[in-house]
């Protein structure tokens, strides 16, 4: 099945864009939905999405997101998005859910151990990459403990990218990682 909706999230540095790239590369029909890239539409007013006070913009980007992702989906894509998508944002893609019931909606959480994740992030040399040690580490804390979705974990600390690559799309394909199901 390729039309899909597949949410790849994790700290910083934890390898969703790579990953993200890469997965949809290989449906044929795919989608990369990188996250960032909405954030950057808001031209004047931003607020950091890491900001405390950022809530209300950022529940506004995630609904266009989700919004995106599944009218992708339903016209045959698989859509991978990925970016920092923490369970309190998960009601966003539950909305499109209820209305699109046949669509599969896959939530992996890719998480390095904290050290590593931190100095992968710190590695990354794109002018817009978040390497502040803070908000970094305050982001893994986030994903460090996801109640009844901490099933949703891989720990890809000692993964080379095709070993990760590797368990994701198994996950995909057992259906593992699945929310909303009917």
């Amino acid at each position: 099945m390729s039309a899909q909706v597949i949410i790849l999230t994790g700290p910083p540095g934890a390898g969703k864009s790579t990953l993200a790239a890469k997965l949809a590369r290989g449906y044929s029909k795919g989608v990369h939905l990188h996250t960032d890239d909405f954030w950057h539409c808001i031209v004047s007013g931003a607020i950091p999405p890491y900001d405390p006070t950022s809530d209300a913009q950022n529940q506004t980007v995630m609904d266009v997101i989700a919004g995106a992702a599944y009218t992708f989906a339903r016209g045959d894509f698989a859509t991978v998005i990925d970016g920092i998508i923490g369970p309190w944002m998960l009601p966003h893609f539950r909305t499109h859910a209820t209305q699109h019931p046949n669509l599969a909606v896959h939530y992996i959480v890719l998480r390095p151990q904290r050290d590593i994740t931190l100095k992968r992030a710190q590695a990354r040399t794109a002018p817009s990459a978040l390497i502040d040690e803070g908000p970094i580490l305050s982001m893994w804390d986030q994903f460090s403990d996801l109640g009844e979705l901490d099933d949703h974990v891989l720990d890809t600390s000692g993964d080379e990218e095709e070993q990760s690559a590797q368990q994701v799309a198994a996950a995909i394909r057992d259906d593992r990682f699945r929310l909303f199901a009917q």
